[in-house]
């Protein structure tokens, strides 16, 4: 019997340094319309709320920008992952920018409190940052933070006020449940682009990323096998792609950060293909198209589109 796939809109970016995310699923329906494509008008569909007003406001929260937005982001989000799970459907996540991921994970461990999570990252960046760590601010910096209960005070470089300190520890605590993964449970791939804090914490947690070259020598199906192995003991998985994994100057800047020297379309399709070969993913996110940064028209829409399409089929076959 084939899953249900349940698709959950989330165009929030407030977690964003740059502004255009929130229409990055807007150009995801351009790229299906453009390709024939009825995807969308096939699969049901919920949007939740977001709070995209507050760019408009003052921020008052440096240290976590627009945070106390992204808290109730963090909750919607989290809801409506808990409420298809019970339903036993596939939540098919799109976000804006990757800041709301924190409230995936905790809408699946609430969902399914009793279940190990296990965690696939495929980017280029780490998001391990916190408050205390962020050069910038960016939340979208710190969805792993919150999962992990890390605040990485060892490596911090700056102080943080007790508002947004407040608001960090209601993140963390989402669901009730703390820490939601354990680090050994999260695999990388294709992180290339960190700040010291991060590399620190990856070193001191141990948290194993394959690298675009280590993916090109061992091969695709190898390094997924490894992951797999390394999340034996996880009794589900959960993975979460931003598309600035794909190389930008191969695929385009349609991304809030974009980074060189990452996978082809082709290869990070193939590590979501393979992964999915899993019976126990549940949840799949894509995160971060930005296409008014885009320097090839809607390249990176279609391009996501295109990997979206082509593992579709494979989401049908997973089970809780």
């Amino acid at each position: 019997m084939e899953k249900e796939i349940y698709i959950i809109e989330n165009n929030s970016e407030l977690g964003a340094g740059t502004r255009g995310a929130s229409l990055g699923i807007s150009a995801l329906k351009i790229s299906a319309l453009n390709a024939g494509s009825s995807f969308f008008k096939e699969n049901p569909t919920h949007a939740i709320e977001t709070y995209n007003e507050l760019l408009l406001e003052k921020n008052l929260t440096p240290e976590a920008i627009r945070i106390d937005g992204i808290q109730k982001v963090y909750q919607n989000i989290s809801n409506q992952v808990k409420l298809t799970l019970k339903e036993n459907k596939f939540p098919l996540v799109l976000a804006s920018d990757h800041s709301s991921a924190g409230g995936t994970i905790a809408g699946i461990r609430g969902a399914l409190p009793n279940k190990k999570l296990g965690v696939v990252w495929i980017d280029a960046h780490g998001d391990l940052h916190s408050p205390y760590t962020s050069p910038t601010g960016n939340v979208h910096g710190m969805p792993l933070a919150t999962a992990l209960n890390e605040d990485n005070i060892p490596n911090k470089i700056k102080e943080v006020d007790e508002k947004t300190k407040q608001t960090w520890e209601n993140l963390k605590n989402l669901e009730g449940i703390t820490p939601k993964i354990l680090p050994e449970d999260l695999v990388f791939f294709g992180v290339r682009d960190t700040e010291q804090p991060e590399d620190k914490l990856r070193k001191r947690l141990g948290i194993k990323n394959f690298t675009v070259e280590e993916c090109r020598e061992k091969g695709i199906k190898s390094s997924v096998v490894e992951t797999l192995d390394l999340l034996s003991n996880c009794d589900i998985l959960y993975i979460s792609f931003d598309v600035d994994s794909m190389d930008c100057n191969l695929v385009s800047y349609g991304t809030g950060t974009p980074v060189p020297n990452g996978f082809t379309p082709g290869e990070a399709e193939d590590i979501i293909k393979e992964l999915l070969q899993s019976e126990k993913v549940i949840c799949f996110e894509m995160v971060e198209i930005n296409p008014t940064l885009d320097n090839k028209q809607n390249k990176m829409a279609d391009t996501a589109f295109e990997i979206l399409e082509n593992i579709f089929p494979l989401f049908k076959t997973q089970t809780v």
